[in-house]
């Protein structure tokens, strides 16, 4: 029988080398063989028919990159081995998966540099890029570099905007659902991960969105749900096939939940459970970025197992929290209309322009008590204090129109 490689696959069949190695992976070419790393195809062989449902319109570009996409999520969270998940970097065979553990890699021992070096590496490889963009957005917040995240907001809303595939839009809304919850924005969660329908998410990525949801219900107050969410999303890992990035989260939420619910104790057995499971391979920043939220409980852990870590998470806080409170200030500024509520925005402008309180709350019919308890709520959406902050944010913002 006469054979073709995969290249001469692609460009008779007039689809991406990706496509076919998806294909090949899940044995929809029949004949096919690997010699080595090499496949071989009968020269014969029909291109596999789109299996998708028949009411789906897609593009040939569309098919392909949601294939790819499919082929790289795959491939990219199979748990790091446990005792050396540095050791993921020589099992994996394709350099493109290998950036994408280097990125997380890079990211949970706080090199966010690196993140966007490998991040940039991704570029005309849409399939790696936008499984990268989750984690380079996390880079990006922690260093406060909020013009490297409006590249990959652009970027990601060609996918929202496009009449594309509903897989393709909705990784892209959950790569900038990752900037929602990190800047307490949960008003901007697309309503799909709100409401827990999942269906359209990559089955790969959906231990990861149900990390999210927890985390947005973690924002809104809602702590009994978080917790729930994340205990249930832990029952679904495997945690003696390896360490992965989304079950150190899910831990570190279950901790934060149990600490707002005043459950300390416990709280701090799930803080512990993360912290021997990531701080011997030096995976400091997930312990880094809940220092505020745990009111001491991080350095009572460090200081009790794991002191030699102590310093290096307490410096990494330090610096990454004004990078965060950097970015958030930027974000909320670009992004006010849409954390904020039409009235809120009515009621926050009048209040930055100095209105007195009798007067708004005599125009929108309500009392000066209530404007106040609504005023308390705007701050605490927006992350400030006062109206000389809110000013700040107001009016400086050309968005805020009506």
């Amino acid at each position: 029988m006469d054979y073709i490689t995969a290249k001469e696959a692609a460009q008779k069949w007039g689809v991406s080398r990706r496509a076919i190695a998806y294909h090949l992976k899940v044995g929809r070419i029949p004949g096919a063989v690997k010699k080595g790393k090499l496949w071989l195809i009968p020269v014969d062989a029909e291109r596999p028919a789109d299996k998708r449902r028949a009411d789906q319109t897609l593009s040939e570009t569309d098919s392909d990159l949601l294939a790819d996409l499919s082929y790289v999520s795959s491939t990219s969270t199979k748990p790091m081995p446990m005792h050396n998940p540095d050791a993921i970097l020589d099992i994996v065979d394709e350099d493109r998966i290998r950036l994408i553990y280097e990125a997380e890699l890079a990211y949970l021992r706080g090199d966010f540099g690196r993140v966007m070096t490998y991040f940039d590496k991704t570029l005309g490889d849409d399939a790696a890029r936008l499984r990268t963009c989750p984690i380079a957005i996390a880079a990006a917040i922690s260093t406060g570099n909020y013009h490297a995240y409006t590249q990959i907001d652009i970027y990601l809303k060609r996918y929202i905007k496009a009449d594309t595939d509903s897989q393709l839009r909705v990784t892209a809304e959950f790569s900038l659902a990752t900037t929602d919850v990190s800047v307490l924005a949960p008003n901007m969660v697309p309503d799909w991960l709100k409401a827990g329908d999942l269906s359209a998410i990559l089955p790969q990525a959906r231990p990861n969105a149900l990390y999210l949801r927890a985390k947005y219900f973690y924002c809104i107050g809602e702590f009994d749900i978080a917790l729930a969410l994340a205990q249930t999303a832990l029952t679904l890992s495997s945690p003696e096939l390896g360490i992965t990035m989304t079950d150190l989260y899910l831990r570190l939420t279950c901790a934060i939940a149990c600490y707002a619910l005043e459950r300390k104790e416990e709280a701090k057995r799930w803080l512990l459970s993360a912290m021997h499971l990531a701080l011997p391979h030096g995976f400091i920043t997930p312990f880094a970025e809940l220092i505020s939220e745990l009111g001491g409980l991080v350095e009572e852990c460090l200081e009790q197992e794991f002191p030699d870590y102590c310093d290096a998470v307490i410096l990494q806080w330090k610096n990454t929290a004004k990078n965060w409170i950097s970015f958030h200030n930027q974000f909320t500024k670009d992004n006010i209309t849409l954390i904020l509520s039409l009235r809120e925005c009515h009621l926050a402008l009048l209040v930055a322009r100095r209105v007195p309180y009798a007067e708004i709350a005599k125009q929108h019919c309500i009392s000066v008590g209530r404007l106040k308890n609504i005023m308390l709520e705007i701050y605490e959406k927006l992350h400030i204090s006062g109206r000389d902050k809110l000013a700040k944010y107001i009016l400086a913002t050309k968005n805020v129109t009506f």
